[in-house]
Order: structure tokens, then C-alpha cells, then sequence
């Protein structure tokens, strides 16, 4: 098989990177103009984030059974004959992470039998040394960094395939945003045991974060802020999603942004406070993938723009004089069709809470129970959250408990006592029964409109706990 020289270990002449091209979803076997477009931005250093082969396709068949280490070899040997793909690797160094097309079987996870040998062909044709750590471990996540202190660029590579448990399919349904019906839609899983990077990445990559870097680029096939589409994207495993927050958080790794593909479209979109920072994930999919006529966007609440059709590349150019960074998505034309300037100091902890509230005293509870600004960040889990009713509002057929005076202030969080948990001990329950007391309850933290909350439907499930 033809491979690559070894891309990844060139780096820029001064050693700082300020701008990146990154894409995913190329099919081999179709005329892909991006990868001339993707030189022609004049990289520093290029990202692929997966399915940069479609190893389980037979023309537009989909081989249900997977691909097998043949055909996986056969799809590279295709892509480095192609002029394009050529050009863009001879024009800057390249590092890449697969997805599941080049993984060798839709939507697959640790229970594909060709992993093994799969990960052996992707090693050997993007060139990475015999000596490598990623030729002895399981799985194809990397890290690296460029340039000096003050322009520290790191790119953390996940693989979110070898490791990754199971999925779980819901019913066949209707979603918002979609003219059919979804026939396999994947649905949340709270399993605890079930994990996206498996334990051995899991440590690798809490060891990553504590690196000294300005700015990281966290490498995913998958996307991780949206949450409403029902295809794969890491809310299907909420508290794996919540566990990769949790990392960042506890780290106090700065400058993070995440960068996904997966989807044949591209947008940005936007969680504000999950990190304890503004996380920006910027979505490329389609480098000859995209949509080829006008459509809806998919449902993303989380969405800030978007590039619903067209093949698409994505840039990220950080200006460390200005001290910015910009994140761009661009056509297969090379015109830039989204982008969204970002200040560095926005990338730091602390700038998710508005400064006045970050001085507040913490809140001490009583083992498992946690405060409300801890359930804030704590989107997808069951918890048992207690704080005091500040504020609230009475509705028809429900009370919003508040633990702030202020329901818009960003560490807000809101009990939803619904009509069904106003029975028994609550009926009748007032404002007035609550306001000003502290109450303790237990429930799945969810958002509505991007404020975190716990909805009761059963009266055993909230209590007051003090007599104020």
C-alpha cells in the first residue's frame, strides 16, 4: 500500500502554527475540488477528522457487514492517487483521527471485529514512526503540540470508535427538521458503565489537558455540543459528555475549541457554560459529502450558524499578536461562508459566570447532594440538587423554583414542580410554600432553552429540608 510520508512529524519553519484547515467525509471514489482549496488557504498544519476514506461503501451501497481489511486497503490506495489530496499533503504537515467509514462499518463502535487490523492500515498509510505510542496502544487518539510558550498550539486527537460501548436505539419516530420518519434514532443512555473513549484514553487524555498550551484543539468525528439530532454524537452517552466537561473543568486547561465533522453539513455551535467558559464546536463534514441542493437545518439548539448544504472545509487562524481566534467554514470554491471571531481571554474558567455571582460564598451539602451551581454543569445525570428558593413563578399546571433572585443569571437552576408532583404532600403547594426555604430534589438535569433544570412528577422526589 502507498503511504504517506511522515506528515506528522514536519512542523512550520519558527514552529508556530496560526492557521489550520481541518474537514471530514470524503468519499475516494468521487471528485473532491476542497482538498485544492484546502491547500490553497495556506495551512500550517492540516486536520482530517474521519471517514477520510468510505471503506463501506460498494458504489452507493452500504456494506452492512462492514468492510474488511482488503477493501480498507484498496479505499487508501484510491485516496493517495488523488492529484488533489496530493497537493494538500505535500503543502503543510497533517494529522488525522478516523470516524466510523474509515473505522470500516457504519455507526460501529469497540464491537467491530476488524478494529485490529483497521487501525494497523490507518497507522501505516498516514505514516505515523514504528516507534509511536499509537502502534502499541488500542485505539488511534494523539496529541501534539506546536510552537512556544505564549503560542502554544496543542491538538488532542480523540478516538471515539475503538472504546466506544454500544448505542442505544429508540422507537421509530418523527423529529423536528425532518420530512420522514427516523427509523433507528439513537436516544440517550445514562448507563454509567457504558463509555465513549474507554478507561486507558480516559486517563491519557486527563494527563493531556494538564499540558501547558494558549490554545487547544480538541479533535472529535463527533459532534459534542449538539444534542437534539438523532444521530451519533456524544449526548447519546450523557454522562460520558459530562465526564469530557468534567476533565476540562478540573484541569483548568485554557483556549479550548472543539472541532467535529460527521454530520455532511457544517455550522458552529455553542455551550456556554458546561466548561465553566464559552466551548465553541466548529462542524466540517462534507468535503464532497455535503448535501448537493438547499436544506433545513438539522434541530440544534446549541447552533450559533450554519452551513447546511454544500462540501465544506473548515479554518481556524489564531492571531496571537491580537490574541484571537477565528473559526471559519468555507465552500468547496474557497469562499468563507461563517465566520465568528473569538478573543482569547473569553477561553479562560471563570468567564461563563459573571463576575459579581463568581464572588458568592460556595454552598456546603451534605454528601450526595449537590449545590445548584454544580447542577448547572451537569446536564444528562441524576442528581440530588438542594439550594434555597430565591425567586420563582407560578404557572397553570406547574411552579418554577429559582435559585436566583435573577432567572436569566447564567448559574441559575430551576425545579420544575409539574402538575403530577402536586399531589400527595404538595397539593395545593404555593410559591409561597417554597420561597425562601431550602429544598432538596432528585431528578435528571435537563435545559430548557438553555437553562439547566430538574422537572418533578412525583412529590417524593422534592422536600423542603429546613424550616426558614
Amino acid at each position: 500500500m502507498l503511504a504517506l510520508v511522515c506528515l506528522s512529524l514536519l512542523a512550520p519553519p519558527d514552529g508556530v502554527v496560526s492557521r489550520v484547515v481541518f474537514g471530514s467525509c470524503a468519499d475516494q471514489n468521487k471528485p473532491c475540488p476542497t482538498w485544492d482549496r484546502m491547500a490553497e488557504a495556506k495551512p500550517d498544519l492540516t486536520l482530517l477528522l474521519g471517514d477520510n476514506i468510505y471503506a463501506d461503501l460498494e458504489g452507493s451501497k452500504l456494506l452492512t457487514a462492514g468492510a474488511g481489511p482488503a477493501k480498507i486497503a484498496q479505499c487508501y490506495e484510491q485516496l493517495a492517487a488523488v492529484p488533489g489530496f496530493q497537493k494538500l499533503k505535500a503543502a503543510a504537515p497533517l494529522l488525522a483521527i478516523w470516524d466510523d467509514h474509515d473505522y470500516g462499518k457504519n455507526d460501529a463502535g469497540a464491537e467491530w471485529a476488524n478494529r485490529k487490523e483497521a487501525q494497523k492500515l490507518f497507522l501505516d498509510f498516514f505514516g505515523v514512526p514504528a516507534d509511536s505510542p499509537r502502534r502499541t496502544r488500542e485505539g488511534v487518539y494523539h496529541s501534539q503540540t506546536f510552537g512556544p510558550a505564549g503560542k502554544r498550539l496543542q491538538i488532542i486527537l480523540l478516538d471515539t470508535r475503538y472504546h466506544r460501548s454500544e448505542l442505544k436505539v429508540g422507537p421509530a419516530q418523527k423529529f423536528p427538521g425532518y420530512d420522514t420518519l427516523i427509523r433507528k434514532p439513537y436516544v440517550p443512555d445514562p448507563d454509567p458503565a457504558k463509555t465513549m473513549l474507554g478507561a486507558d484514553q480516559w486517563a491519557w487524555l486527563a494527563e493531556r489537558l494538564k499540558e501547558p498550551a494558549d490554545v487547544r484543539l480538541l479533535v472529535s468525528g463527533i459532534q459534542v455540543a449538539s444534542e437534539d439530532h438523532p444521530f451519533e454524537k456524544w449526548a447519546n452517552l450523557p454522562a460520558e459528555r459530562n465526564k469530557l466537561y468534567k476533565a476540562v473543568r478540573d484541569s483548568g486547561a485554557t483556549g479550548v475549541v472543539v472541532l467535529s465533522g460527521d454530520r455532511h453539513l457544517g455550522e458552529l455551535s455553542l455551550d456556554p457554560t458546561s466548561v465553566g467558559y464559552p466551548l465553541y464546536d466548529l462542524t466540517s463534514s462534507g468535503l464532497n459529502q455535503g448535501a448537493k441542493a438547499w436544506r433545513r437545518t438539522e434541530p440544534n439548539s446549541r447552533r450559533v450558524a450554519a452551513m447546511p448544504y454544500g462540501d465544506n472545509f473548515g479554518v481556524v487562524s489564531v492571531d496571537w499578536a491580537a490574541g484571537t481566534v477565528s473559526l471559519e467554514l468555507r465552500d468547496d470554491g474557497g469562499g468563507t461562508t461563517l465566520r465568528h471571531v473569538v478573543p482569547l481571554a473569553v477561553l479562560k474558567p471563570g468567564r461563563a459566570v459573571e463576575v459579581a455571582e463568581d464572588k458568592m460564598p460556595a454552598v456546603e451539602t451534605p454528601a450526595g447532594v449537590i449545590s445548584a451551581r454544580e447542577a448547572v454543569g451537569r446536564v444528562g445525570e441524576t442528581v440530588t440538587v438542594q439550594f434555597e428558593v430565591k425567586a420563582g413563578r407560578a404557572l397553570p399546571t406547574r411552579l418554577l423554583l429559582n435559585s436566583e433572585a435573577d432567572f436569566k443569571s447564567k448559574v441559575n437552576f430551576t425545579v420544575v414542580l409539574n402538575k403530577a408532583g402536586q399531589t400527595g404532600k404538595w397539593d395545593g403547594a404555593t410559591l409561597d410554600t417554597f420561597k425562601g426555604k431550602t429544598v432538596r430534589a432528585t431528578g435528571t438535569v435537563t435545559r430548557y432553552k438553555d437553562a439547566p433544570q430538574i422537572q418533578i412528577d412525583a412529590a417524593d422526589k422534592l422536600e423542603v429540608v429546613d424550616g426558614k
